[in-house]
């Protein structure tokens, strides 16, 4: 078996391959692809009529656009080279895939919530994404310089801390270690704020199935449907409300059998298609109302597709071989307390999908309107998470030996967030002109 003394000094012999101060560097190689055209090559399996909506609401900031080209910087990251220290990647790990969430028994937890992308890969490219997500929205804030580096640095330094924290505790305890939401009253607003933040949280607290269901819901006839938004929300055709019910059974078969049973209880009520994120626009994803005790007692899911993750193209095959399996698992992995609702199954035309509830008392930050101070807090609260995922999945030890007890690691991250914070302006800048050149359709505003 090996000792930790063993584990920490593969960590440090990474650097070897990969410098700590190496981690700086970011100049775009000649032969880089376009980014238009990167994300034009994931539109060929999507749903025509939605690809405007994702160009309008990807053009609308540099940070949008971010938020919708993880295939572009998945890309770049592996054009340069890695450490090896593998873990279980978010693979889209900016700062607007973390926010507050339930867990089965109700409490509030601070963590990742997006995994579309998970996939085995080396740690430090979600710490890069996170770190260039940071710089992008403080530039936008109107944050001066110093201080979009700054956040950068923070959250970097976090990471490192929490995950030589983490090395030193126990098996049980790094797999049990949470992030309690109640954390961000005192880090995400400054103390003439945090009133509202406390009743944020209350509202996270009470939110339940009632609340999208108002939203999302209408009554017609004296029977509950979901309500016609188009083209964000639109009632299911017969032929996808068909396909829906039947692919229900084979989500169900890959649950627990308590869960089994717990679903069993609710019956299906109504479906629809839904347009949901920025990346995820054009992909197919549909929204199911069940009915348990009675209408007022709903449960609605989420059915979306999965597809190959955008790190596939650049790492070692993973473990599994279907898509929808893969979000899952990564998830169940990744979060410290997952949702009891994920499943996964395989749909017409073959097509993947997983399933989880629309809302599980869930909220995030705002982060527009956060002060430098309080995003240099943010910040810090998402690379402390950031770690307890990759400690779960990866080999802490190695990783905090590599990482080590000074600072070069966080400044070199830091560098390369503020250079490829200003690479992705350039690249929104692309897509704009693709836009206004009319080769690329795209309808602002939805």
């Amino acid at each position: 078996m090996t000792t930790p003394a063993e584990r920490a000094r593969r960590g440090k012999a990474a650097r070897k391959r990969v410098t700590r101060s190496a981690h700086a560097a970011w100049l775009p190689s000649v032969d880089r692809p376009d980014p238009v055209a990167v994300l034009q090559r994931q539109d060929r399996e999507r749903l025509p009529e939605l690809l405007p909506v994702r160009y309008g609401r990807m053009a609308d900031s540099p940070f949008a656009f971010l938020r919708g080209s993880a295939a572009v910087m998945a890309g770049d990251l592996a054009s340069q080279p890695h450490t090896g220290l593998t873990v279980q990647l978010c693979g889209d790990a900016h700062l607007s895939n973390f926010g507050v969430y339930a867990s089965p028994e109700r409490a509030l937890h601070f963590d990742l919530d997006d995994f579309d992308e998970t996939f085995p890969g080396p740690f430090e490219w979600d710490v890069k994404r996170l770190a260039v997500s940071l710089a992008v929205a403080a530039r936008e804030n109107g944050h001066p310089e110093t201080r979009v580096h700054r956040v950068a640095l923070e959250a970097v330094a976090a990471y490192r801390d929490a995950m030589r924290r983490l090395a030193r505790l126990g098996e049980l305890a790094v797999w049990y270690e949470r992030i309690d939401a109640e954390r961000l009253l005192p880090l995400v607003r400054p103390a003439r704020r945090r009133g509202r933040s406390g009743a944020s949280l209350t509202r996270a607290r009470r939110r339940t199935g009632l609340q999208p269901l108002g939203k999302l819901t209408e009554t017609v006839d004296g029977r509950r449907r979901i309500v016609h938004d188009p083209p964000l929300l639109e009632p299911a055709g017969a032929a996808d409300s068909a396909a829906l019910r039947k692919i229900f059974s084979d989500y169900r078969s890959t649950l627990t059998e308590e869960r089994r049973l717990l679903l069993d209880r609710y019956r299906f009520v109504d479906a629809a298609r839904k347009v949901v994120g920025v990346g995820s626009v054009g992909t197919r994803c549909f929204v199911v109302l069940l009915a348990g005790r009675d209408a007022e007692d709903p449960l609605l899911l989420q059915i979306k597709e999965a597809r190959a993750s955008v790190l596939e193209a650049h790492l070692p095959g993973g473990p599994y071989v279907h898509p929808g399996h893969r979000v899952v698992a990564g998830q169940r992995l990744l979060q410290a307390a997952g949702d009891v609702f994920l499943g996964w199954m395989t749909g017409p035309q073959g097509r993947a999908f997983y399933w989880r509830q629309l809302r599980d008392t869930k909220g995030c930050a705002d982060v527009a309107e956060m002060t430098p101070a309080a995003l240099r807090a943010y910040a810090r609260l998402c690379g402390a998470a950031l770690a307890r995922a990759h400690a779960r999945s990866g080999d802490r030890l190695a990783i905090a030996g590599y990482l080590g007890g000074g600072d070069t690691f966080e400044r070199a991250v830091a560098e390369f967030a503020l250079a490829y914070a200003a690479q992705t302006v350039v690249d929104h800048t692309a897509l704009g002109t693709a836009i206004a050149a009319g080769l690329v359709t795209a309808t602002p505003g939805i």
